[in-house]
């Protein structure tokens, strides 16, 4: 229904967007409107069966949240913080970009794929911790014009929106109408804090209301004095240390996001051994590899929300560009098939896995000596994951034997040892990638985390992350044999860490060579 938009303004609503007069005066015509009359507004307005208002429980997550926000707030005594949900992004003139809401938002109300766009969470300090409250707007009255005639929010364009009572009740959060969000606003003072990437327009706001505060500070006492120093778009540690907060509140999962990360692989599983099985029809499209593409999104709109991430599904020498996200090629056999994909839950917790396999169902000697290089290369690193290692150490444990598998083929200048040195590191020209990185609401979680609680910090049981260790060898690269030339082999599986050790969440989807080549025999039709 992507067009009908167009046949979306009224004679007397207000138009949905911040466009001129001028501009609207334009649009309107070249569309159709709706009527505007009284008498139609009357009979539209009228004659709807009522509306079920039963409360719901609240699900699941709502305790998880609230344990969040608790962390948050003894984090941040006496000051105001505002997490926007984020807003619809434009795609093409009157289209937008589906909306997905921002991954602190979400983790701190438990508001997934249902959450509801320019919604804003705000903690308001009080005497003994913060008072938190969803502002977002309401569903209208079906006597409204915003009900039949507003394409962005009315429900007759884009269905049924909760009323602040329901997401009260269904999220066991205070909830209030965005329109009241103004007085959040008015009340903004320097020690208030916002996530600045969020929502821009909300930022702006509270910039301008941070500046305004503070240089009525300085009238009334002197400038000198002045506590604050922001230019309005531009960068505010404060805001940059909320944002780091919130981003190291996800490095340890709860039992309600590792459930979630169980169940997205567990989908993800279900996809690839469907591209699998469309192998066929994969190998017959001229543009095969959007076949593979079209397989997996189908799966993870079945089980969750969407892909978490574009799908790399890279055939033969696209399997060396590890952002190939084109897929535009075809998938012919004897070559290998990269395929890189994670299924995104409705509470928009993503798996993130990566299998290698033989589009025709047998490896060739060089495939196979690649590939059982790269999964000895995880196998390496899984074995040495448990609470108290730092986490760089994963990616130097899959180092070793990436340098002692190119150093016996020839590939390097000097000997393996000599290339793990910080500074030769010769055989990352095959692997430029890092090995592992979190994994939860983002594929890429946690990313505003420091270094010394990321990268040099140490792993803790209930952390969940990749190992994905790859070769890459370029067509035109000179420095391996012809037969090398093209082959690009990832393998990526999804760990959680135990109190003992380590899970690897993805094993149920085939590793090793064999196993590989007897799925892809057993499931291609």
């Amino acid at each position: 229904m992507a067009n009908t938009s167009d046949t979306s303004t009224t004679e007397t609503a207000a138009p949905a967007t911040t466009a001129t007069a001028s501009e609207e005066t334009v649009r309107d015509a070249n569309r159709s409107t709706t009527p505007g009359s009284e008498g139609f507004k009357n009979f539209i307005g009228s004659g709807w069966a009522e509306r079920d208002e039963t409360l719901p429980q609240a699900r699941e997550q709502a305790s998880f949240a609230a344990a969040r926000r608790a962390k948050v707030s003894a984090a941040f005594t006496g000051q105001r913080l505002i997490v926007p949900a984020g807003d619809v992004k434009q795609r093409a003139n009157d289209t937008d970009y589906p909306f997905r809401a921002h991954s602190a938002f979400a983790h701190l109300t438990g508001w997934g794929s249902d959450s509801e766009p320019g919604a804003v969470l705000v903690f308001e300090p009080t005497t003994d911790g913060h008072e938190a409250t969803v502002y977002f707007r309401e569903r209208a009255g079906r006597d409204s014009e915003e009900f039949y005639a507003n394409p962005a929010i009315g429900e007759f364009w884009i269905g049924p929106r909760p009323s602040l009572a329901h997401v009260a009740a269904d999220l066991d959060i205070a909830t209030r109408g965005l329109e009241e969000f103004d007085r959040v606003v008015d009340a903004v003072d320097t020690a208030t804090l916002v996530l600045r990437e969020a929502d821009a327009s909300v930022t702006e706001r509270v910039d301008h209301a941070r500046i305004r505060f503070a240089a009525e500070q300085a009238l009334s006492t002197n400038a000198s004095d002045a506590p604050f120093s922001l230019e309005v778009g531009g960068s505010h540690e404060p805001d940059a240390e909320l944002a780091r907060v919130l981003s190291e509140l996800r490095l340890v999962k709860d039992a309600f996001e590792i459930a979630e990360m169980r169940a997205a692989i567990d989908a993800t599983q279900r996809g690839f051994t469907e591209v699998i099985g469309e192998l066929p029809r994969i190998t017959s499209e001229v543009r095969g590899e959007r076949v593979i593409e079209g397989v997996f999104a189908t799966r993870a709109r079945l089980d969750g929300n969407d892909v978490g991430y574009d799908s790399i599904a890279a055939a033969g020498p696209h399997a060396t560009i590890l952002h190939w996200t084109r897929n535009d090629g075809p998938v012919v056999p004897g070559d290998l098939v990269l395929l890189d994909a994670g299924v995104e839950m409705d509470s928009y917790y993503t798996a993130d896995i990566t299998r290698t396999f033989p589009v025709n169902g047998t490896f060739s000697e060089v495939q196979r000596k690649i590939y059982e290089a790269v999964r000895e290369a995880a196998d390496a690193a899984f074995a040495i994951v448990k609470p108290g290692i730092v986490f760089r150490e994963v990616h130097a444990a899959a180092m070793q034997v990436i340098a002692r598998k190119t150093a016996e083929w020839g590939f390097l200048p000097v000997s393996a040892e000599e290339s793990l040195e910080p500074d030769n590191q010769f055989h990352r020209r095959y692997m430029v990638h890092g090995t592992s990185h979190h994994l939860g609401l983002d594929v890429h979680d946690c990313a505003q985390a420091r270094r010394e609680m990321y990268m040099d910090g140490v792993v803790e049981a209930g952390m969940v992350f990749t190992i994905e260790p790859g070769l890459y060898f370029q067509p035109d690269d000179l420095t391996v044999p012809e037969e090398f030339r093209g082959i690009g082999v990832r393998i990526e599986d999804d760990i959680l860490v135990t109190e003992g050790g380590a899970e690897n969440l993805s094993a149920g989807i085939p590793r090793t060579a064999d196993e590989v080549e007897a799925w892809v025999r057993g499931g291609a039709r």
